[in-house]
């Protein structure tokens, strides 16, 4: 696969962010040789390999997932515009 230069317009314009049209020739030759390092990984054999998430076997530290109210009620609802009886106030919208 071969990216040409309206491609290369078009992810720009789709990464929202600006490319001069002079930039366009080395961006799409950067996304070209992006894509070749992936055609070039795909070609290794991965069968039989266990994905992992470091190259040292460790467990990651696990905590208990319990549900709280996180024991802050007054910090919570200090940050509201309007609070009574320990909940956030809102205007009525629907009559």
């Amino acid at each position: 696969m071969s990216i040409d230069l309206e491609t290369a317009r078009k992810v720009a314009k789709l990464a929202r962010i600006r490319v001069e049209d002079e930039h366009l020739p080395e961006l799409a030759q950067e996304f070209n040789a992006i894509l070749g390092l992936i055609d070039h990984l795909n070609e290794v054999d991965v069968e039989g390999v266990e994905p992992m998430t470091s190259v040292t076997p460790q467990r990651l530290k696990r905590r208990v997932d319990v549900v709280t109210d996180g024991d802050q009620p007054a910090k919570v609802l200090a940050n509201a515009p309007d609070a009574r009886e320990g909940f956030f106030a809102v205007p009525k919208v629907v009559e």
